[in-house]
């Protein structure tokens, strides 16, 4: 029996994602300063998320136009799950913080369980799913945390 040794990433995706994360980082805490400036922080917060789970959405549409072992039924459903993120990301800016939070990490949760499912699918590099992991991980958290501001 042999095993194959997934590579490791390189550091660019690891950078550029550990990077992705100082926003979250920096505005879940400014969200306490909200009882100051109103809500300007928590909404930069829920605003970034969108725009975060928009993205991670559409990296499943890159996946599709470029994975040599996706079949055609996982390339359309890879297709159609891409635009999904973007479709709960943007009303979630109407809702109330709290609300926006739930709804931005559902879509997140959901996002990294599809990531799952496309990466035996996709034939993704094996450092895919743990980076993506930590990343939904402490968006999530970061998330959660600024709507924990509104009940203090």
């Amino acid at each position: 029996m042999t095993t194959t040794v997934q590579p490791r990433a390189s550091r660019a995706p690891l950078c550029l994602g550990y990077g992705g994360l100082l926003p979250f980082l920096v505005l879940a805490p400014a969200s306490l300063f909200d009882r100051i400036h109103g809500d300007l922080w928590s909404h930069a917060l829920y605003a970034y998320g969108a725009i975060i789970l928009t993205f991670v959405g559409a990296l499943h549409w890159g996946i599709a136009m470029m994975s040599p072992t996706c079949d055609e039924r996982t390339r359309l459903r890879a297709y159609v799950w891409s635009v999904v993120p973007a479709l709960l990301a943007w009303p979630a800016l109407l809702l109330s913080p709290l609300d926006a939070s739930l709804v931005l990490v559902a879509g997140f949760v959901a996002h990294y369980w599809r990531d799952r499912r496309l990466a035996g699918e996709a034939g993704l590099p094996g450092w895919y799913l743990p980076l993506r992991f930590r990343l939904t991980s402490v968006a999530c958290l970061c998330l959660l945390a600024g709507a924990f501001v509104e009940f203090r």
